[in-house]
């Protein structure tokens, strides 16, 4: 009698997690409106590493990836104007090495700063996390650090 009660009830709370867990939001997507579609897709697939996967609209206006268990970034052509956000407005992507990417971005002649805004600098966090800001050919800002969580 008390393991068929206790399997009910465990029963009950994964029924209860299960739903709970269903009413939650969690994030689809972002969507980047570009001026050059293939100049900000070949940044995003080539220098930051993204997978491009299959979008719906197949007009050449889009560009879909993958960034992370089903989350992905839509870049849409159409803008006539860059990004003029803020840096406190950005996207952050976690890389096994900054250094490693640092030379990726020294390769391709693509410049960034550190969070206090110096050129070339590294931002070290208090938590260890190592961090650095750039612009795509958009002018939106992105964060790349090496935080393994």
């Amino acid at each position: 009698m008390k393991k068929a009660l206790l399997t009910c009830l465990f029963a009950a709370a994964a029924t209860a997690v299960s739903a709970q867990q269903k009413t939650k939001a969690s994030l689809n997507h972002l969507a980047l409106y570009v001026q050059h579609l293939e100049k900000s897709t070949a940044f995003y697939r080539d220098l930051v590493g993204l997978d491009t996967i299959p979008e719906p609209f197949h007009d050449g206006k889009h560009t879909w990836f993958s960034v992370g268990p089903k989350s992905h970034l839509h870049l849409i052509a159409g803008a006539t104007a860059p990004y003029t956000g803020d840096r406190n407005s950005h996207i952050c992507f976690s890389v096994p090495s900054v250094g490693q990417f640092i030379d990726k971005l020294a390769k391709a002649g693509i410049p960034f700063i550190n969070w206090a805004g110096e050129k070339g600098k590294v931002t070290k966090r208090v938590d260890g996390v190592q961090q650095i800001y750039l612009q795509d050919p958009d002018g939106y800002w992105i964060e790349v650090n090496d935080a393994r969580e």
